[in-house]
């Protein structure tokens, strides 16, 4: 029970999932600290309102939807999927792809130092069709 609880500790994915983890609560941190800083203050000064939450509010019958909040979560969310594109999955792929080309290049290589006979292997050759040539001769 120990060892398939280590095992799936120690799995790739779950570390993955974990720095993910982590990379979303910096990244969340980093667009809060936006949408607070400059977004808000824009909308304030457009709107005369700090944020979007208690925009475009109706009420009726003691119930309110408040599109400005949902606008505000959808900012939000546009704001951290951005950031992660771009500052976590861009790079990562990138990463990758040079990974890939470098592996598929050593690979090539590889194939085309086992097909190419050597110098020793093709003196040895030239020398035998000589022999066999002579031998026809006599």
């Amino acid at each position: 029970m120990i060892k398939g609880f280590k095992d799936f500790i120690s799995r790739g994915n779950v570390v993955d999932m974990a720095v993910g983890v982590v990379m979303g609560g910096a990244v969340t941190a980093v667009v809060n600290s936006i949408v607070d800083s400059f977004i808000n203050p824009l909308i304030a000064m457009i709107f005369g309102k700090p944020d979007m939450s208690d925009l475009l509010k109706i009420t009726f019958n003691g119930a309110t939807i408040s599109f400005g909040a949902i606008l505000t979560a959808l900012i939000n969310f546009l704001i951290i999927a951005v950031a992660v594109y771009f500052c976590i999955v861009l790079p990562m792929n990138k990463f990758k792809e040079i990974a890939e080309k470098a592996a598929k290049k050593e690979a090539e290589e590889a194939a085309a130092q086992e097909t190419t006979p050597s110098a020793d292997e093709l003196t040895l050759s030239t020398l035998q069709e000589i022999r066999d040539l002579l031998k026809e001769k006599n």
